[in-house]
């Protein structure tokens, strides 16, 4: 059951596209829903719980998230369109979205071969893809965390990858997990 639990932690995204195609939010964080994983958390864990697990547990607890504010925009949006004050013109659209320089277009290409040869069979050779993919982009949580389950499904240290998900967290604050909103 604990083993379970380290799938649900994400960072879930958002792009609000009118009807007309056109992008009125950029990429976002975005929980649209409760925070689930907290009532899947034991309330008293058994005395010979591996203290990774205890330390990561209670880092989990600590993630900040507002899903009620994201979705009174959410509705603010459908109720009022274009009228919405959540609703960005295409020039703050353009502004808010995150620049693509080449050094993430090159982390990209790394962890998609990565991930291409791991599900092909050569987990081995996978592994400088991903590497390479956490050196460009140290800060992308969705290149660790795939290479780390990849090593150990609970994302504890090992000797493949550097870092794991609680020691990481742990130094960027839990608090600092999902990005800032604006809503």
């Amino acid at each position: 059951m604990l083993d379970e639990l380290f799938g649900i932690v994400n960072v879930p995204s958002g792009i609000w596209i009118d009807e007309n195609g056109v992008i009125v939010r950029p990429p976002e964080a975005a929980w649209p829903g409760r925070a689930v994983f907290r009532e899947f958390i034991p309330k008293e864990l058994p005395p010979d719980t591996d203290p990774w697990i205890v330390k990561s547990l209670d880092l989990t607890k600590q993630i900040r998230h507002d899903p009620a504010r994201y979705m009174v925009a959410l509705r603010d949006w459908a109720a009022k369109g274009p009228d919405s004050r959540y609703a960005l013109s295409p020039d703050e659209v353009v502004a808010r979205s995150r620049p693509r320089p080449m050094a993430s277009a090159e982390a990209a290409a790394h962890f998609e071969l990565g991930q291409h040869l791991h599900r092909a069979g050569f987990p081995d050779d996978a592994v400088p893809h991903f590497r390479e993919a956490h050196r460009l982009e140290p800060d992308n949580w969705t290149y660790k965390r795939q290479a780390w389950v990849f090593a150990d499904p609970l994302q504890r240290p090992n000797d493949v990858y550097e870092g794991d998900w609680a020691g990481d967290v742990e130094k960027m604050g839990p608090e600092n997990y999902y990005p800032a909103s604006d809503l």
